[in-house]
């Protein structure tokens, strides 16, 4: 266990290494001088020399990368081209926002998922069956930028029950709740007929197990063999869909938080990629990478404790 736990560590830091080499490329691909696009065509020479040797751009691609990490080993992911500010200051403000955002989404989403697969499993072959599994496909089908304008035009403009931009007052406990209701079933919505899906093949595997006749056979209630022996099985192979989809769930917050104005980690870089202001854009996505590597290890890792054929896979 302990080999593959530092093995799924080295993976983790080497996928991070390279993520951070394609965004220094990405930097040099893009046409045109990156202090030049940020301030504009009336920019004077001096000036985009002095931006340039702001941003670090002046120096050899292996020296920048070299300090870039060294720097971020150290907790400084650089400064802020137009406010001054350190970027990872402005990071740690933007991401409790949007990680508050994906945990309630994939909450309610794992909630209803599960129960939705469940009945799906219970009531399967039926009208109920097909009834869920067409509703789950037709929530996986529509992006969540769709939704969240759809949810924005008809709750927020057309109703008027809920806020349209915004994250709410600061220390509004029940404002806050308010303005975290559209964007987070927009962000999950999505997730609602995945984890339906997954559950229900997961249980429809797992209630052909010789287990589960056994327990049939032993007078069991139905209700009991499925939510404590089948439920609790099926269960584990979603945990790393789960670890996937907070990732996928931040990725969306970038759209979402577009949408509803919503402070965030998506707001922050979307508007660094707009100005150029390439040390936000390098420090945001080093601190997202980071962290998405971090909830799959986590799984991973969680699954191989949990399950018993993976640990014994691994011992082998």
């Amino acid at each position: 266990m302990l080999t593959y736990a530092i093995k799924r560590v080295a993976l983790a830091a080497l996928i991070l290494f390279v993520v951070m080499l394609a965004m220094y490329g990405m930097v040099f691909l893009v046409p045109g001088d990156p202090a030049s696009v940020a301030l504009g065509p009336r920019a004077t020479p001096a000036l985009k020399a002095m931006l340039t040797e702001r941003m670090g751009l002046d120096q050899p691609v292996a020296v920048q990368i070299w300090r870039f990490f060294a720097n971020a080993a150290q907790g400084d992911l650089g400064i802020d081209v137009w406010s001054k500010r350190p970027v990872l200051d402005q990071i740690l403000e933007a991401f409790p926002q949007t990680l508050l955002l994906g945990l309630v989404a994939l909450s309610w989403a794992l909630t209803l998922g599960i129960t939705l697969g469940v009945l799906a499993v219970v009531y399967r072959g039926t009208f109920i069956d097909r009834a869920l599994g067409l509703v789950s496909v037709s929530f996986i089908s529509v992006p969540s930028f769709v939704i969240a304008i759809y949810l924005l035009l008809i709750f927020a403009v057309w109703l008027q029950w809920l806020p349209a931009i915004g994250a709410g007052k600061a220390g509004d406990i029940p404002s806050q709740i308010k303005a975290l209701i559209l964007p987070s079933i927009a962000v999950g919505i999505g997730w609602v007929g995945y984890l339906a899906r997954m559950v229900r093949a997961s249980m429809l595997e797992i209630m052909a197990a010789n287990h589960i006749r056994t327990a049939r056979a032993f007078g069991l209630p139905e209700r009991k063999v499925v939510t404590r022996y089948a439920l609790r099985l099926a269960i584990v192979p979603t945990i790393s869909v789960i670890a996937v989809g907070l990732g996928s769930i931040l990725s969306s917050a970038v759209f979402v938080e577009t949408v509803f104005s919503r402070p965030g980690i998506g707001t922050l870089i979307t508007g660094a990629v707009f100005k150029r202001n390439y040390p936000v854009v390098m420090g945001t996505v080093l601190v997202t990478t980071a962290f998405y590597l971090l909830v799959i290890t986590a799984a991973d890792l969680l699954i191989a404790k949990l399950d018993p054929r993976v640990r014994d896979a691994l011992a082998r």
